[in-house]
């Protein structure tokens, strides 16, 4: 019997605000600040303090409801979801549930299938809870205990989820959702996409059912997932591990697990809470939340060219690949930097320009893990290199090295090509001379082409191009050699 998996996503972002959701209390890095450093009453939840929203949160949470394509609730209600955990400090976690703010929307994604549209279910607003570091006994500790430590620096910063129907179908679908959701958070500046700090989790729900029926299976939730290599693994192994229990006449139990990533297994954490479980309730301390049509009106106006949109313009007016356009727009600095260096080149293939981008500059910047903004090569200097080999000026082996040099020092091309004197020798008479010494230098050679080793020619145009410090034009050195290696096979003939 053949299985087919369907799968729906649950996405936690953290809103990148400068202050927590319902207090006064500044966002920090929870990677890097000291433990319990942005704390106050409210968000540890302090007997009698009330929450306010934070205004700007809720701007975010409407800009990525509009690029979804939601239907955008006039009036949104906050609820209290009421479960204990121990970095959870009042015991319930704000959040929205039968009045969410945004519901409807889709998503189009690009996979192996083609294009697909993935519906979203609701998206909501939401505090984040605490951070929990679980400490083992130290080793010389007989009884080897294990603490836990609870950071609240976490508690409370605004999180949007956002929660798809189960229309995927594969690995493969959930990575490239969850890819192009964090593609579009970042080009609305609403969170950094950084998984590895835990602003961006993912949570799939997964279940398998017989190829062809409409009833769903059994799913099971995988929780906290913080990257795509996880994302993609842990709902592979989950797909085999349920179908395996079916074929085997078993069961799967209705459950939350985790991904084991030492093993590369999901495990059992808890079994699945249903709704009814977190004993929702009308927040009674925050009104109902009421968006205006004018607010609204005035974010949809300023929501950026957002990236699907941005990489069919970028494959038509530039006439890249779809391949080219989509390594190009994963990123908003990205894409800018690409058309800048473009519009600095008129007249210059635009795939040249993609192609020093993607392929030396992406090298280079990937050795030591460098982002686009953080470049100091700017779009205008990188134009100004390809500019240089386009006209001839230098040839493609010594832009590579004067691109590493720019790289390292934010020299410019013209500077660095004018100091070290690495301008591109391309005057015909002096190649010739060049050609006639290389070849005079080597007459055993020489005579070993005339018998017919012909794959000495290579040898000869490397000879050529040490001897001109790399400075010749590969073409005009090619025709040059070529011509007097010709005149050397007249002149064996003429001989015999």
């Amino acid at each position: 019997m053949e299985f087919e998996a369907v799968i729906g996503l649950e996405v936690h972002a953290e809103l990148a605000t400068e202050s927590k959701m319902f207090c006064g209390c500044p966002v920090v890095d929870s990677t890097q600040a000291g433990a319990n450093v942005a704390v106050c009453p409210i968000c540890s939840g302090m007997p009698g303090v009330l929450p306010v929203v934070n205004q700007r949160a809720v701007e975010y949470a409407l800009r990525v409801a509009l690029a979804l394509e939601c239907e955008v609730s006039t009036t949104s209600i906050f609820a209290r979801k009421n479960y204990f955990y121990p970095d959870l400090p009042k015991g319930y976690q704000i959040s929205q549930y039968e009045h969410p703010l945004a519901r409807n929307g889709r998503l189009r994604i690009f996979t192996s299938r083609g294009e697909i549209i993935i519906r979203i279910r609701r998206v909501h607003l939401e505090e984040d809870t605490g951070k929990l570091t679980h400490v083992k006994g130290h080793p010389d500790n007989k009884t080897r205990t294990t603490h836990t430590l609870v950071d609240l620096n976490r508690a409370g910063i605004p999180l949007l989820e956002i929660v798809s129907e189960p229309d995927l179908h594969s690995a493969e679908d959930v990575r490239t959702f969850a890819t192009s959701l964090r593609s579009i958070l970042r080009y609305l500046g609403v969170n950094s996409g950084d998984m590895q700090k835990g602003v961006m989790r993912v949570e799939p729900n997964v279940s398998v059912r017989p190829l062809g029926r409409r009833e769903l299976g059994t799913r099971t939730e995988i929780k906290n997932l913080n990257s795509f290599r996880a994302l993609e693994r842990s709902v592979d192994h989950e797909i085999e591990r349920q179908v395996a229990l079916l074929r085997d006449g078993e069961h799967v139990v209705q459950e939350t697990r985790g991904w084991d990533e030492l093993n590369e297994r999901t495990f059992s954490q808890r079994r699945k809470e249903e709704e009814d479980d977190y004993r929702y309730f009308p927040e009674p301390d925050l009104p109902p939340l009421k968006i205006e049509a004018d607010w609204l009106s005035t974010i949809r106006e300023s929501l950026p060219e957002l990236p699907i949109a941005r990489l069919k313009r970028i494959q038509d007016q530039y006439g890249l690949s779809a391949y080219d356009a989509a390594i190009l727009t994963n990123e908003q600095a990205l894409a800018d930097y690409f058309e800048a260096a473009t519009e600095a080149l008129p007249g210059v293939n635009p795939k040249t320009v993609a192609n020093w981008i993607t392929g030396d500059l992406f090298g280079l910047m990937n050795k030591v893990n460098l982002g686009i903004k953080k470049l100091q090569i700017t779009p205008s200097a990188l134009a100004e290199l390809i500019r240089l080999v386009d006209e001839g000026e230098i040839n493609q082996k010594t832009a590579k090295s004067v691109l590493a040099e720019m790289f390292d020092t934010a020299r410019s091309a013209e500077e660095i090509v004018d100091t070290q004197d690495l301008r591109q020798i391309s005057d015909p008479a002096v190649i010739s001379e060049i050609v006639a010494q290389v070849l005079t230098a080597n007459p055993e050679q020489v005579t070993k082409y005339l018998e017919g080793k012909q794959t000495l020619s290579q040898w000869f145009y490397g000879q050529v191009m040490r001897t001109a410090r790399g400075k010749a034009n590969p073409h005009v050195v090619k025709l040059e050699l070529d011509r007097q290696l010709n005149e050397h096979k007249r002149a064996a003939a003429d001989r015999n």
